[in-house]
């Protein structure tokens, strides 16, 4: 299942590291960021449920940006 996300971030730079970080997130299959419009597409594991990996993907991006936010 993918699902996109409005999210807020500061810079390009930044928006790479939260997709890294979102990538290694348990739960997720593939995460991408794009700077320009804000938005980050996750697809996540079979049978994982989306409210509570993006819970773990917001504390794992809060990591490398910890003003950043991700509108669940």
């Amino acid at each position: 299942m993918k699902k996109t996300y409005q999210i807020e971030v500061d810079c390009a730079n930044c928006a790479n590291l939260m997709e890294d970080a979102a990538r290694k997130t348990s739960g997720v299959l593939s995460a991408t960021v794009n700077f320009m419009t804000q938005k980050m597409i996750v697809e996540f594991e079979e049978g994982q449920e989306p409210k509570t990996v993006m819970k773990d993907v917001l504390k794992a991006c809060r990591k490398v940006e910890p003003d950043c936010e991700i509108f669940l």
